[in-house]
């Protein structure tokens, strides 16, 4: 049915250019192409015809002979009958009548009429009118209106709502569509783990609302491909979502990568509801090399995305996608096909302690593979002092190279594991780390899950230890990490010595209402 629609406005748009429009195969030609008929393929009638007779009678009542008259084609009358061309700079839709807009707008479904009405502000008006999502409502719903039973208060105030706002129906559309499981879901967040902060039944809600996470890849000619998830592996505070296809195009050719959350309901056959979650544009991010083995090479995209690729073709051999918890329900079902989830948080208020915004952190660190957990570790009362403070960041050391009861040793190599098709293998050097920053309030204050690689470090960090020292690091806008490990021989293992967290101060200051 979208492809249709499609159609439609493709033939539509090429008669306003002034284009004649192509029929598809095996389809009339739309009456919207059909020009008049060519007046060079006119003749004189015959003279047994009737029209032969009358004129043959008019040429004696004249006395004069009367031959047919030369017909004139359509170019020789070209500078009369030329069509006026809008002005470059103008849309030709702008110039329809907004009635014969809104009478083709009444032909989409709630997902299209949604992406069209942020397309201008013409479309935005016509897209909102309270007559069509009345027909969409009504179409889907008939005259049922959920209601929430054990809230009375709720119920007065979406009837004061539909009297006195507008979009009233477009409203009562998406809490229809998203009200009978929004609040059983929503309770089961509600329940806050002590150790990052996070909704202990994350990953329950995911797979009861059937949630799945779909990869949109555009190339350079703009054709479009949606891959399923191939897998998904999930953990105590993140998810790693993997696409392996046959269909990917070649790796210099993709222009963007599209992430949506798509809730899809068992007993309903209609598409999917679509939630933006992470938009790529290929042609302004570059990919950093993150690691190879002898089948494939990683190139590493922030924010969490790792695109493998065959080392031999060029072409794109699967995608890997690390999420956080953080808010993951929300962005993979309260988005929209366009506009991801706006996250928000709460102003925290002002604190006459100088250094209130400076101690009382706790972090909830992992480093794990595409399926196992290398190293994981829950840290306390982390604080900084004021005098600390410096390049604009606040420092937070979570393990100290000195202190040898705060290191941690690792669960075998570093590496991360891939699998396309029927080949599987893994890279070297390779992992995902996710942390999750509570504030003085338990609240997560930096989340992060991302793809990270390990290199030699020619400085030796710590006497304590004989073996190689390598480094781990990661930096965003809002913070950095830097970690330092030692590889023992004799273990056969590595060991995590230095961890420190740096948030910026700016992100501090937000948070706190600080001026620091």
């Amino acid at each position: 049915m979208a492809a249709g629609r499609g159609e439609l406005f493709r033939c539509f748009m090429e008669v306003l250019d002034g284009q004649p429009a192509k029929a598809a195969p095996g389809k009339l030609q739309p009456l919207l192409s059909r020009g008049r008929p060519s007046l060079s393929g006119l003749s004189c009638p015959a003279k047994g015809q009737a029209g032969g007779v009358t004129e043959k009678r008019r040429s004696k009542a004249s006395g004069k002979k009367h031959n047919c008259p030369e017909v004139k084609t359509v170019e020789e009358n070209a500078p009369s009958s030329k069509m006026k061309t809008a002005p470059s700079g103008e849309n030709n839709l702008e110039r329809l009548p907004q009635e014969i807009l809104f009478k083709i707008l009444t032909f989409l479904d709630a997902s299209s009429l949604f992406c069209i009405s942020h397309v201008s502000k013409l479309f935005h008006k016509l897209a909102n009118d309270d007559v069509l999502w009345q027909k969409i409502y009504m179409s889907e719903f008939g005259s049922h209106m959920w209601k929430p039973k054990s809230d009375v208060a709720a119920v007065k105030r979406d009837l004061v709502e539909v009297d006195q706002t507008v979009n009233n129906w477009k409203k009562m559309y998406f809490r229809t569509v998203t009200g009978p499981k929004m609040n059983t879901w929503l309770k089961e967040l509600k329940d806050i783990s002590p150790y990052n902060g996070l909704p202990i039944l994350t990953e329950w809600v995911l797979r009861n609302l059937n949630v799945s996470w779909e990869l949109t890849v555009c190339d350079n000619q703009g054709q479009e491909s949606t891959l399923v998830q191939s897998e998904a592996h999930f953990f105590d505070s993140s998810l790693i979502v993997c696409w392996s296809s046959s269909n990917f195009p070649n790796y210099r050719h993709v222009s963007n990568i599209q992430l949506h959350g798509v809730r899809k309901e068992t007993r309903v056959r209609k598409p999917g509801w679509r939630s933006l979650i992470l938009k790529l544009d290929m042609t302004t991010q570059h990919g950093r090399l993150m690691g190879r083995d002898p089948l494939i090479r990683l190139m590493l995209l922030l924010p969490g995305v790792i695109i493998g690729i065959w080392r031999d073709q060029d072409r794109v051999a699967f995608v890997i996608i690390s999420l956080h918890f953080h808010k993951l329900v929300e962005k993979s079902l309260l988005g929209t096909p366009v506009c991801p989830y706006p996250e928000t948080r709460g102003q925290l208020l002002n604190n006459s302690s100088p250094e209130f915004s400076l101690h009382g952190y706790s972090l909830d660190f992992i480093l794990h593979g595409t399926n196992n957990v290398i190293m994981s570790g829950h840290f306390r009362e982390l604080s900084c002092h004021t005098v600390h403070i410096r390049r604009g960041v606040v420092d937070l050391k979570v393990i100290d190279r000195a202190n040898l009861a705060q290191h941690q040793p690792l669960s075998g190599r570093v590496k991360l594991g891939w699998k396309s098709g029927e080949l599987e293998g893994s890279v070297e050097g390779c992992c995902i780390m996710s942390l999750t920053l509570q504030d003085v309030f338990e609240r997560p204050l930096w989340c992060v899950s991302t793809p990270i690689c390990i290199r030699m470090e020619n400085r030796r960090w710590s006497s304590c230890y004989s073996g190689e020292h390598f480094l781990m690091d990661y930096n965003n806008p809002d913070g950095q990490v830097k970690m330092t490990l030692v590889w023992l021989e004799e273990q056969q293992q590595f060991f995590l010595i230095t961890l420190s967290i740096s948030i910026s101060v700016v992100k501090v200051n937000r948070c706190f209402s600080r001026e620091y």
